[in-house]
């Protein structure tokens, strides 16, 4: 059934005359117990707690280092101004009432998902700790521990410490994202009906206070676990653990980071797309509503969907993207300083923190120079949001460069080589430029104002077909230019490194890896407004949803539909940017490995030689674990999406009342649908990622043992990991623009090129747009996630299942 132009204008009659009342998906708002418990608090006993809380916090910082205790001070500053932030957006209109209704439809659905899904995780993370707990109190120690007198059961306890509160602070990150979005939006839609420039104010503002908290606590996490094991432990105290061996206990937090964002990612990935291909196909192609019509009995489903796929779930997979970055390059730091027989090693362990720390503070700045006229009264063109994001992003990336050259001075100098804080600011250097260049990369391939998506937009005229093979051509080529700089930026950050001047007892210079880690360093030295500029995406298509749904004047539906597109752009940047530090912290992380192997079998482990048989087929292995978890994760979305298109077709055809508006939709049924499929859907995959590096290196190394090469699972698990590294990079790059690349050629065919919405062009492009959604939002943000997964869960299992005498 086709619409008339009426509809497709929206002059269907008075929205008076129209249902506007939107079923709440829970009884009541959701908040976690943990948020419920402090609310419940007397506010004096509340002060008083926090008082004792930031007193301990100083008391363990100022009794590790100073550098804890200036990294404690930027934190909380930075959690005063998010606080400033939240208040500021807060204190925004909400607009109409049919506006507040629709956005407490939405609030209700992702808070509801949000409690579920991560019940699920608590539970799975918790049998896994036991899974750890036990694994460790049966495992081998290495001669560092056994010297400094830490025992299994010590070692059990701090491990799986670590990894429960890395999975504690995900979920909160995870909750972080999705509070701020789901209200934001309205606020979102209401200055929309304003100007522009106001709309994108409040957009970035609600996206940075998540961003500052999301970094702000990945920091101060690992500072306060590093400061507490250092003061319980009585760290570089005679008969005692010294401080460069120290960060390898905090492996477990990054994994625990790992483990939930992934299934934040693969659970909110999978019910954000199944909703929107069902909406989009039914909705757009077969009925042809506009996108968010209110007459789509799964667009609430697809708003929700915003919130716990792309808010929620991209919180937890930045923070277990810095929470990975520092704890690798804090070990690298260690190993480096103890091999060169550093005097004082806390500066090169701490660096991380601080360069995240003035992480915050350039990020901030950046934030607050978006702001909106004063005037908002007076109409002006509307200004390119783009342009506007990316003066504010040039504004933190040279205020980055000036803080990190700063910070190597101040902890990289040593007298042993007086240059080598430069090298390393030199690879930081590096690193910024290698995030700008990818933003720009991706930017190029996915932003409608380029050459490839108007190509690919121009193959919708000739059909569906021509559409996919465009925009399957434009992901595979875009996978070269990333490639190249991540290649020449490890290149150069190890050169660097290697020519700093820092030597070991033999006189071999030691510095390459730890240049690379800079390099990372340098990489997400503007973390935070990364972050902000990919909150910001989920933000605007919301409130555009908003705005269609309860019927604003067209005006308003171009602001946000601008705002929309801008913001695809930026979630597409976000994930190149994602998948480049993951790609650099992928190299930390198996360096590291190798490292750690080496400690615990009391053997050197420098190499791996992929002609050995075994070893290859761990290769392959490896590559084959990227193609197959893409492949779950994508067919995932179809059996979801599947299911939604059944339901909203059926909803059309038993309630024909619903296209004239006489009768509403049965949006909680979608809702439903999407909410228990995608909990289901996205166990299969996870167990996989989790899985398959434990199987492989414990069969493996019972084969080494019988045949009589000890380390040959601690190989076979290297080469898995190398080769999964490198697919899935590869992978990750041709999925997340391609996926981008099909979005805005169908948002750039909606502004009305090659006959704009209803034409054939635009149902083709609609089709590339539902092939891509599963690509961009599920499949590839999850597998940034999973290859530092794969290090992180390798690093915590090496010393247990592939180099323990005692399972034999």
């Amino acid at each position: 059934m086709m619409m008339g132009d009426d509809v497709e204008n929206g002059n269907v009659g008075p929205y008076q005359d129209r249902l506007r009342t939107f079923p709440n998906m829970r009884s009541k708002p959701y908040t976690p117990l943990i948020f419920r418990v402090l609310m419940g608090i007397n506010v004096r006993v509340l002060v008083i707690l926090l008082l004792l809380g930031f007193g301990y916090v100083f008391y363990i910082g100022a009794s590790t280092s100073p550098i804890i205790v200036f990294v404690f001070s930027v934190c909380i500053i930075s959690f005063l101004l998010s606080i400033y932030l939240t208040k500021w957006v807060l204190s925004k209109d909400e607009g109409p009432p049919e506006m507040v209704e629709i956005s407490e439809a939405i609030r209700d659905g992702a808070e509801g998902f949000f409690r579920t899904q991560y019940g699920t995780i608590s539970k799975m993370a918790l049998l896994l700790a036991l899974v750890i707990l036990g694994i460790y109190l049966f495992r081998s120690t290495t001669p560092q521990q056994e010297s400094s007198g830490l025992g299994r059961a010590t070692s059990a306890i701090i491990t799986v410490a670590a990894f429960l509160l890395g999975a504690l602070c995900s979920g909160v990150a995870g909750y972080v994202g999705m509070w701020v979005s789901v209200r934001a939006n309205v606020r979102v839609s209401s200055a929309a009906r304003r100007s522009a420039r106001e709309a994108l104010q409040v957009a970035v503002r609600a996206g940075g206070f998540s961003a500052l908290v999301v970094v702000g606590m990945a920091v101060i996490g690992i500072a306060i676990l590093y400061s507490t094991f250092y003061v319980w432990l009585g760290v570089d105290s005679p008969g005692s653990m010294k401080v460069t061996d120290l960060p390898l206990l905090l492996v477990g937090y990054g994994f625990g980071a790992s483990f939930v964002a992934l299934f934040a990612q693969l659970g909110g990935g999978i019910y954000t797309k199944a909703a929107d291909v069902g909406a989009d196909l039914v909705g757009k192609v077969e009925q042809g509503i506009p996108e968010d019509d209110p007459r789509n009995p799964a667009v609430i489903a697809d708003l929700v969907g915003d919130n716990v796929g792309d808010c929620a779930a991209r919180g937890a997979d930045l923070f277990e993207s810095i929470a990975a970055e520092i704890i690798s390059a804090m070990i690298l730091g260690g190993t480096m300083a103890q091999r060169c027989k550093i005097e004082d090693p806390s500066g090169f362990i701490l660096f991380p923190l601080v360069v995240h720390s003035f992480d915050l503070v350039v990020s901030s700045i950046g934030i607050l120079s978006i702001r909106s006229k004063r005037d908002s009264s007076v109409k002006a063109p509307i200004e390119d949001p783009m342009t506007i994001l990316q003066k504010g992003y040039s504004v933190t990336v040279v205020l980055a460069v000036l803080t990190f050259s700063g910070s190597t001075r101040w902890l990289l100098y040593t007298e042993q080589a007086p240059s080598a804080w430069l090298n390393f600011a030199l690879c930081g250097l590096v690193g910024i430029i290698t995030a700008y260049v990818f933003v720009w990369i991706t930017k190029y391939y996915t932003d409608y104002k380029h050459e490839p998506v108007r190509t690919l937009a121009l193959s919708s005229s000739t059909g569906h077909g021509t559409n996919i093979i465009a925009g399957v051509s434009l992901g595979l080529e875009s996978t070269a230019l990333p490639v190249l700089v991540i290649s020449i930026s490890i290149i150069s950050a190890f050169w660097l490194g290697q020519t700093s001047g820092l030597v070991d007892d033999t006189g071999n210079p030691t510095g390459g890896l730890f240049g690379t880690a800079v390099a990372t360093m340098g990489m997400l030295s503007t973390a935070a407004y990364i972050l902000t500029m990919d909150m910001f995406g989920p933000i605007a298509d919301n409130a555009g949803g908003i705005v269609e749904m309860s019927q604003q004047p067209e005006s308003v539906r171009e602001i946000t539909d601008i705002l929309d597109a801008v913001g695809n752009t930026t979630k597409a940047t976000t994930k190149g940017f994602a998948i480049g530090s993951a790609a650099l912290a992928s190299f930390l992380l198996f360096s590291a490995y190798m490292d750690e192997v080496a400690s615990f079998a009391r053997a050197s482990f420098k190499q791996v030689d992929i002609a050995i048989p075994e070893v290859f087929i761990g290769g392959l292995l490896g590559s084959m674990l990227i193609y197959l978890f893409s492949a779950w994760a994508c067919a995932a979305v179809g059996r979801t999406a599947q299911e939604v298109v059944k339901e909203v077709r059926r909803q059309f055809i038993e309630r024909p009342g619903i296209m004239d508006y006489k009768e509403k939709p049965d949006y909680g049924r979608c809702v439903a649908i999407v909410a228990s499929a995608s909990l289901r859907e996205m166990i299969k995959p996870g167990a996989l990622a989790i899985v398959s590096p434990i199987v492989v290196g414990f069969l493996f190394r019972v084969l080494g043992h019988y045949t009589g090469h000890p380390l040959l699972g601690a190989k076979v698990v290297a080469s898995l990991l190398m080769f999964a590294t490198v697919s899935g990079i590869l992978m990750a790059l041709f999925l997340n623009t391609a996926g981008g690349a099909w979005d805005n050629a169908k948002k750039f065919i909606e502004t009305g090129a090659l006959g704009g919405k209803g034409s054939e062009a635009h149902k083709a492009a609609v089709t590339g747009d539902t092939v891509g959604d599963p690509f961009k939002d599920t499949a590839g943000p999850s597998l940034h996630v999973l290859i530092k997964m794969l290090a992180t869960i390798t690093l915590v299992m090496a010393p247990c299942t592939f180099t323990c005498d005692a399972i034999f």
